[in-house]
Formats: C-alpha cells, sequence, structure tokens
C-alpha cells in the first residue's frame, strides 16, 4: 500500500470513528471530521499534508498524491 492509498484510509477511518462518537458520546466529536475535512482540502490545493510526511518518514512507498 502506498501514502495515497493510507492517509485516505485513515482520514476516511477517523471520519467514521468521530461520527459515530458524536452519535453515540457527544456532538462536539464532530469537531474531528471537520479537522480532517479542512486538512484533504488544504492538501488538495497544497499537496501537504503531515500524515504523509509521517508515513513517508517511516519508509512508506510514495504514491502520486504525495511523491515527495
Amino acid at each position: 500500500m502506498n501514502i495515497d492509498r493510507l492517509v485516505l484510509a485513515f482520514a476516511g477511518s477517523v471520519i467514521l470513528l468521530s461520527v459515530a462518537l458524536a452519535h453515540f458520546v457527544s456532538p462536539y466529536w464532530l469537531l474531528v471530521t471537520l479537522f480532517v475535512g479542512a486538512n484533504l482540502l488544504q492538501s488538495a490545493f497544497t499537496g501537504f499534508c503531515p500524515l504523509a510526511k509521517i508515513l513517508r518518514a517511516f519508509g512508506v512507498k510514495p504514491g502520486h498524491a504525495f511523491p515527495n
């Protein structure tokens, strides 16, 4: 699996988890969903993703969206 797919899988998992927590625990968990969505949007325009940098440091194979 490359960095692109791992970033998407991680973001999707965090969003689903935070929506479930918002439903069962507290609506404030939707702030996590807002943060992940905003980070995905800014990375689409800037190409900067903190998770991609972390995964690259661990030696995960780069993809096309986050090549460097």
